[in-house]
């Protein structure tokens, strides 16, 4: 199990784009296309004064360029790469944004504990989905839905408290962002495991919650 970001440069029977050189609009309309999830526009980076600022203008923005431009976001996702190609075409820049809780929930854990996780995986020959490292220092592992009604029980089954791991669950009502968004001048999200025809069918929160509930503890 190869889940590195280098694995992006090789060849992959997938057609989601390389993160360098795919324009937003071509990998949102992919993402919904090939891989049939939800997308949708949100916040974009605009240079002010030569300091790229995010759009919604806030100047302390905890996420510039990457989080919903409108509250009703949730109407908006869509599945059908049509809609995105219009959507995006309004809006060039936007950031990529996937909503939880539809085609997949994600498991959320430090970027220390995911690399730790996904060494211990290897080591137990898991099959993973895709797996998004983020400028801020996250890991978003894919799994079937359901897993943020599930992880809380899974993890007090396995002995630890869900308060004390720095391990998170997102389900319907919340979102990820996919490379190649932008936060503000961190850097780009990108894939450490990016989507390919192997991990078309996503694992269930059970298979992967114990090695990442135990880096997590790792990590603490």
């Amino acid at each position: 199990m190869m889940c590195v970001e280098e694995t992006i440069a090789g060849t992959e029977t997938a057609q989601i784009p390389k993160q360098r050189g795919a324009s937003l609009l071509d990998t949102a309309v992919r993402y919904a296309e090939e891989r049939h999830w939800d997308v949708f526009p949100g916040t974009w980076l605009e240079a002010v004064d030569g300091v790229q600022r995010c759009s919604c203008g806030d100047a302390s923005c905890d996420a510039p360029g990457a989080h919903p431009a409108r509250a009703d976001w949730g109407t908006q996702a869509t599945g059908s790469a049509t809609v995105a190609r219009r959507m995006w075409s309004k809006q060039p820049l936007a950031s990529i944004l996937l909503p939880t809780g539809r085609t997949f929930d994600a498991i959320s854990v430090p970027e220390t504990a995911g690399f730790l996780a996904l060494a211990r995986m290897e080591r137990m020959e898991l099959t993973l989905g895709p797996v998004t490292l983020t400028p801020d220092g996250r890991m978003h592992f894919f799994v079937l839905p359901g897993a943020a009604v599930k992880v809380p029980d899974l993890v007090r089954k396995l002995g630890w408290s869900l308060s004390s791991l720095d391990l998170d669950a997102l389900g319907e009502g919340t979102y990820v962002a996919a490379p190649p968004t932008r936060f503000g001048s961190r850097g780009a999200v990108q894939w450490a495991c990016r989507p390919t025809a192997a991990n078309r069918w996503l694992p269930d929160a059970e298979e992967l919650i114990s090695p990442l509930a135990y880096a997590c503890g790792r990590d603490r």
